[in-house]
């Protein structure tokens, strides 16, 4: 009852449209933020939900009319790797010989003279249980690209009335490597080992195309890779773009397209949310100043309270609870409002076959400002009410 009487006395000078203002544009502020937090994750997730290779980028040097090489040099390679965004160098190892696969299949023969390249396997995105070449064994382990799977399936199946191939069929399939050089030709087994969806290539054990480089490798014209492929830390950071610019140097597929969309979408939603964090700033300036005028109103009353034996404390705990409370209502509001615009975006994202994040973020976001401005809400009521008294 007494407690009661008290907060009625204080509560007289509390205006209802300081309070009213003060939430809804702590809500909007609030909402904005936990909202564009959201959209970057979920989008960000499903990013790399389908293409998890956006740290690597397949390089190589623009063609030109009079060009007679395109291989990067020891020095080009070096300075590439003393960039700070890089984090690693593989080269793309090319095949001196000439060689040509075959398989036989449900009647059908199939022969074509090929390439191949070798890679570091860190830099494949799955490397295959016995990937390795021993010359006693004799069999060669390919990784091929999936697109090359996809252009078989829907492209030469098609048109020759074959059946399409998965990926564990293709495995199974036998097939004959013959190579030649130097004056010299043998065959071997092959087989697809697997496939890779980070490296548009023919690829095989650095063991295998050392072996056959030796034995049967042109060594008139060594020159240095015509491919690289690099580990990137950010690859949506202007600086890879600029520097592959200025270096005449072109990115494989759509990696740098899917870099700078990535660091688009950062960048969006970094306006996005400065625009929300500035709206609940004003709401917070607006509530500091409703504070320092509902001290000063109550000042007397404040004074009286305190001379009668209330502590300062003890006074400040009525608004304790009342800003408090509203806070709390507004995270609340404000994390449902968020998940209630979220299908905006999260079925656009299901239907291409991209998963979202999960709710956490808004959560995790939402609980941490509320504490965050609630304390500091708090800590300025008590400030001027130990002024005051």
């Amino acid at each position: 009852m007494k407690g009661s009487l008290v907060w009625r006395l204080l509560r007289r000078n509390i205006s209802g449209w300081q309070m009213a203002g003060y939430s809804l544009a702590s809500l909007v502020g609030l909402t904005i933020v936990l909202t564009a937090l959201q959209f970057y994750a979920d989008v960000r997730s499903g990013m790399d939900d389908r293409n998890q290779n956006h740290d690597y980028l397949v390089i190589s040097k623009k063609i030109g009319l009079l060009d007679r090489t395109t291989a990067f040099s020891g020095d080009e390679i070096r300075e590439l790797e003393s960039q700070p965004w890089v984090e690693a160098v593989g080269k793309f190892e090319a095949s001196r010989f000439r060689a040509a696969v075959g398989v036989e299949f449900q009647g059908h023969t199939l022969s074509t003279e090929t390439f191949f390249e070798s890679v570091p396997e860190k830099f494949f995105d799955h490397v295959p249980e016995g990937w390795k070449f021993d010359p006693a064994c004799g069999e060669v382990p390919i990784i091929l690209s999936r697109d090359y799977l996809s252009l078989y399936n829907f492209g030469f199946a098609s048109s020759r009335g074959l059946p399409r191939l998965r990926d564990n069929e293709v495995s199974m399939i036998p097939l004959s490597v013959a190579i030649a050089g130097r004056g010299e030709m043998t065959r071997l087994k092959g087989y697809i080992a697997g496939f890779s969806s980070r490296i548009s290539t023919i690829a095989v054990p650095e063991s295998f195309m050392k072996w056959a480089n030796e034995k049967y490798g042109d060594t008139s014209d060594i020159r240095g890779p015509s491919r690289l492929v690099v580990e990137v830390s950010d690859p949506g950071n202007p600086a890879v773009t600029d520097y592959m610019r200025s270096h005449d140097i072109e990115i494989a597929g759509d990696r740098q397209d899917n870099s700078e969309t990535g660091y688009l979408l950062k960048l969006i939603t970094g306006i996005v949310m400065a625009i929300g964090i500035i709206i609940t700033l004003l709401a917070f300036i607006i509530l500091t100043l409703s504070i320092y005028l509902l001290v000063q109103k109550n000042r007397r009353k404040i004074d009286t309270l305190i001379m009668l034996g209330y502590r300062p404390g003890e006074i400040a705990g009525y608004y304790y609870r009342l800003i408090t409370a509203a806070n709390c209502i507004i995270m609340m509001c404000s994390i449902a409002i968020s998940l209630c615009i979220r299908p905006v975006w999260t079925v656009q994202l299901k239907a291409m076959d991209m998963t979202g994040s999960d709710i956490s973020v808004t959560i995790i976001a939402g609980l941490a400002i509320t504490l965050t401005v609630t304390g500091m809400n708090l800590w300025i009521i008590r400030k001027r009410i130990i002024q005051n008294k």
